[in-house]
């Protein structure tokens, strides 16, 4: 891929955004290849789990603006048309990392700020370098939030927070990200890809199919009701009994030995 490094190690899917030389910012080629992983990725059943992570030593500084970079996206486009154009090929791969039905990590190295930033919230777990920065920048550039930070950020934050974050779009350490609640751990830079790998590894040798209404149950918690929760939770448990997956746990259970996740 042009913009893309991807690895593929025991069921364990490494995408590396790959402009270190901009600090991973992401332009239109960018966009279309994360779309094309996250839909390869989607539909290959060895896959298990998805680790984000960028080059060099930045995570991701957000969309290129840059017209020469992203042709149709800037204040020297081709007018509302085709920015809106762009935008709902952003809005596509926000979508995709949303509904993945595997498990995503990101690995933020460095800087994380706009759509980068996003990007990481858009996963479901953040492992943060202790270098790693984090920002909501549009404000600064004219922007308003995008890459579905609208939505995410206020479920891991609160309210409040996200609109402080959003208006004054203030650049927070990775201490202050684990405080109010928007990475999981902070490890020391050079144990970065070692953490994320064993999170990678552990999550990979669980149920797939378990794992993915798990998944599924918690992102759609904030839109059902309790009762509607109960419900999809039931009609998902029954039909867990009915896998050999759920079948060979048991049975690794009472052989007092670690069950071998078959997907099936």
């Amino acid at each position: 891929m042009e913009t893309l490094l991807v690895d593929r190690a025991d069921g364990v899917v490494t995408v590396t955004l790959n402009r270190p030389e901009k600090k991973n910012a992401i332009n239109g080629p960018m966009w279309r290849e994360l779309i094309e992983v996250f839909d390869e990725v989607a539909d290959t059943p060895s896959d298990r789990v998805l680790v984000i992570t960028g080059a060099g030593d930045g995570f991701c500084s957000g969309a290129d603006l840059a017209p020469g970079d992203n042709p149709d996206l800037g204040v020297e486009a081709g007018g509302i048309g085709s920015t809106f154009r762009q935008m709902r090929v952003v809005g596509r791969a926000a979508l995709r990392l949303h509904h993945l039905p595997q498990p995503s990590i990101a690995a933020v190295n460095g800087v994380a700020a706009g759509a980068g930033l996003n990007l990481a919230l858009g996963c479901d777990l953040i492992v943060a370098s202790e270098r790693a920065r984090f920002s909501e920048i549009f404000s600064k550039r004219g922007l308003n939030v995008d890459f579905g930070g609208s939505w995410l950020l206020p479920r891991l934050v609160g309210l409040h927070k996200a609109k402080e974050l959003v208006f004054f779009a203030d650049i927070i350490d990775a201490a202050e990200a684990e405080r109010i609640g928007i990475v999981n751990r902070v490890v020391p830079a050079d144990d970065l890809a070692k953490i994320s790998g064993e999170l990678a590894v552990r999550l990979a040798a669980l149920p797939p199919i378990q794992l993915s209404i798990s998944k599924r149950l918690l992102n759609q918690s904030f839109s059902v009701s309790m009762a509607d929760a109960l419900e999809f939770e039931d009609t998902a448990q029954s039909m867990n009994f009915a896998s050999k997956d759920t079948a060979e746990a048991m049975v690794a259970f009472l052989q007092k030995r670690e069950p071998k996740f078959s997907g099936e």
